[in-house]
């Protein structure tokens, strides 16, 4: 049976490993390095040794996301992950494998993960963003992340740790391009291309590709049970015309998860030839094998009647990436949406032979997608956005390649270079650069009018059309963690065609840009958004969106809703103490406080009151009746909300956040993090730019 393993107890099997192995096993757990995908609205882990996914994440929800969807969800979709490579050689079968069914993911030197990094290699990131770090004119999404490994290695580099069971590699080399994007049609999927090489000196034959993976789908922030428990909730399926298998949450955390994790094949290029059963018949006419794509499902390290045999050694591993399962045996389909604890596999062959030195393509993605209500919990009509999402992926690998023959065909060459180019988006306009200035009871937005000025890249026209913003409720403060259940409060759109509002632009446009100190960005547009409530988390998300392109089927498209959100927090502003020119006094609310507010999560360390009027700079000394210190804020107008427990559980990333400036919030823990009881407490606050110190009371109820 699997094993949830603890955060504190990997901790220890890694420092136990260093002991046993000395200054070798902690060279080896600093090769092993990962990356995390970001960009979009999918969080997934990857490594460079070739897996994928963050097992640790099951018992520790606060460590980086294995395939979060929606980003800051707590919503994962995966437990680890890694491509298969199959061939026979001389006649002998082997298979190499970067993950298999393993109780805690990668360790090293354990069976199954026969990948590892070349010594002093590291993941390297680029974007096609110009403003980001990593931009590059070499990148191919928003979000590139390269890396290389290999099978090559029968001892973890830089150790004497043998990969067990692994003695006859391929030597296969593989690099690694992963691909995301944070647009709001495509910011759902993470693409894999591989670039494999046979580093050998023999030929690789019968070679089959899979890429092998632990879909579990449960939300990490409530599931509460363990073991094997957590991970036999599931169920799954095959959707033959995309190519793609997909788990979903059958009896886990139902209402908390609701969504699809998915895998997806979307091609091979071999010796110049677009490997895939849409172009079956190219291969077929030069006397070639059919390429095929199989999908398999096994229950987790179990052998049974309905799945079949569990792939331990290579002939059995070979033998899964070669056979699909029967989908036409309603007794082995009628299992698929019980709940249980399966793992997956979906492989594509037969590429007929690998030369020595010869290198091919293989892609894949990984997809997420909200399963929608349905009449069962897994009707057509609650896949209808995964097929939409699997849809989108594979169009934007195909590229120029419309007709999927792998041929630069007449009128596809969308960019005139005399080249089919693959993972080729239509592009929405540009996102805006906002600025949020909150204040009592109210948010002013700004935003520039770059968006207006941008080139699709398929049309080659400036198409842009308009401005979104949309909105949090008020009182969702711990329910709404994503940019996904926002509601749209208002929009500006160009008159005069038959889009949109045709209310155009100029109520919101100032007569003169505005500029802030320290910020090189001109505003060209305000709205003012009243009626909040000072203290209550509102998720503000602004976006630019075009006209669309009818000749071409192009739809109109939207920018980024996770690339503009903020998590707006509307209170008083900070202010200077001046005892005689100004009587502001500090004050707490809710005052009393009763246990527990309306915006406290569910543990006592999920709890808040909020000080207001605050200098700018100032400390907050928190007091007994008796006198007793029970601790000390420093508040700075620049604060968001890190010292309070609440903020990083409900209120996303740090650099989201924007508050007033003039209120602090305590989490009612002393200063050594144990809960306050009732009564009445005395706070004093010290303005560090004038000295003046003002006070006051609050009262905590139960």
């Amino acid at each position: 049976m699997r094993k949830k393993v603890l955060i504190h107890s990997y901790r220890l099997l890694v420092l136990c490993a260093a002991i046993l192995f000395g200054s070798s096993a902690a060279r080896a757990q600093s090769s092993f390095q990962k990356k995390t995908v970001d960009i979009g609205n999918t969080g997934m882990t990857i490594s460079n040794f070739g897996t994928i996914g963050n097992p640790v994440v099951i018992s520790n929800p606060d460590d980086v996301p294995s395939l979060e969807y929606p980003i800051n969800s707590g919503i994962e979709h995966l437990f680890e992950g890694g491509i298969w490579i199959g061939a026979t050689i001389g006649g002998q079968t082997v298979v190499s494998t970067a993950s298999v069914d393993a109780a805690s993911g990668y360790t090293t030197g354990a069976a199954g993960f026969e990948f590892s990094a070349p010594q002093g290699s590291s993941i390297n990131q680029r974007s096609t963003l110009t403003y980001n770090d990593h931009y590059s004119p070499d990148a191919i999404s928003h979000q590139d992340f390269t890396m290389d490994f290999t099978d090559a290695n029968t001892i973890v580099p830089g150790t004497s740790i043998p990969i067990s069971d692994h003695t006859a590699p391929l030597n296969a080399g593989v690099h690694l391009e992963s691909y995301a994007w944070n647009y709001s049609f495509a910011d759902y999927f993470v693409i894999l291309n591989y670039t494999i090489t046979n580093n050998s000196t023999q030929t690789w034959d019968s070679v089959y590709l899979g890429m092998w993976t632990d879909l579990v789908v449960r939300n990490v922030n409530v599931a509460t049970d363990n073991g094997s428990a957590f991970f036999s909730k599931g169920g799954v399926g095959y959707i033959d015309s995309l190519y793609a298998l997909y788990a979903y949450d059958v009896n886990g955390d139902i209402g908390y998860t609701n969504s699809y994790g998915a895998t997806q094949f979307l091609g091979i290029v071999w010796r110049n030839k677009f490997f895939h059963p849409k172009n079956a018949s190219l291969f077929l006419t030069e006397g070639l094998p059919e390429p095929k794509v199989n999908a398999n499902f096994w229950k987790y390290k179990t052998d049974d009647g309905f799945l079949g045999t569990y792939p331990a050694d290579d002939l059995l591993k070979f033998n899964r990436l070669t056979t699909p399962l029967d989908f036409s045996n309603a007794a082995i389909t009628n299992t698929f949406s019980s709940a249980s604890n399966r793992t997956d596999l979906l492989s594509a062959g037969p590429i007929t032979e690998v030369l020595p030195g010869e290198s091919f393509q293989y892609t894949i993605a990984v997809v997420c997608a909200a399963q929608l209500p349905g009449s069962t919990l897994d009707a057509p009509e609650a896949r209808v956005e995964l097929n939409q999402h699997l849809g989108w992926a594979k169009r934007t690998y195909l590229g120029e390649d419309v007709n999927e023959n792998g041929v630069l065909d007449s009128g596809e060459d969308l960019n005139n270079n005399q080249a089919l180019d693959r993972f080729i988006l239509p592009e929405p306009p540009a996102d805006p650069i906002v600025k949020m200035i909150p204040s009592e009871g109210a948010v002013d937005i700004y935003w520039d009018n770059e968006a207006e000025n941008s080139i699709d890249p398929i049309s080659k026209q400036k198409d842009f059309e308009g401005y979104r913003i949309y909105r949090s409720n008020a009182g969702d403060d711990v329910n709404v963690q994503t940019a996904t259940n926002l509601n749209q409060i208002a929009q500006w759109d160009k008159p005069g065609n038959d889009l949109g509002f045709n209310n155009g632009t100029e109520p919101i446009k100032l007569s003169t840009p505005k500029m802030f100190e320290g910020d090189n960005t001109a505003y060209n547009y305000h709205y003012r958004v009243e009626g909040l409530l000072n203290g209550w988390q509102y998720v503000f998300a602004i976006t630019s969106f075009d006209e669309g392109n009818k000749e071409l089927n192009l739809e109109s498209l939207e920018s980024s809703i996770t690339a503009n959100t903020f998590r707006v927090l509307a209170g008083t502003e900070g202010k200077i103490y001046d005892t005689k020119k100004d009587s502001l006094k500090p004050g707490v609310y809710p005052n009393p406080y009763h246990i527990k507010a309306a915006w406290d999560g569910g543990t006592a360390q999920m709890r808040r009151i909020c000080f207001y009027n605050l200098p700018e700079q100032c400390t907050i000394s928190i007091y007994t009746s008796a006198g007793d210190v029970v601790t000390v804020l420093n508040h700075s107008e620049e604060y968001k909300g890190e010292d309070a427990q609440w903020f990083n559980n409900y209120a996303g990333n740090a650099n989201d956040r924007v508050l007033s400036g003039g209120e602090h919030y305590w989490d009612i823990l002393s200063e050594s993090k144990q809960a306050v009881s009732q009564g009445i407490y005395l706070f004093s606050v010290k303005d560090l730019k004038t000295g003046i110190i003002k006070t006051g009371s609050f009262v905590i109820e139960r």
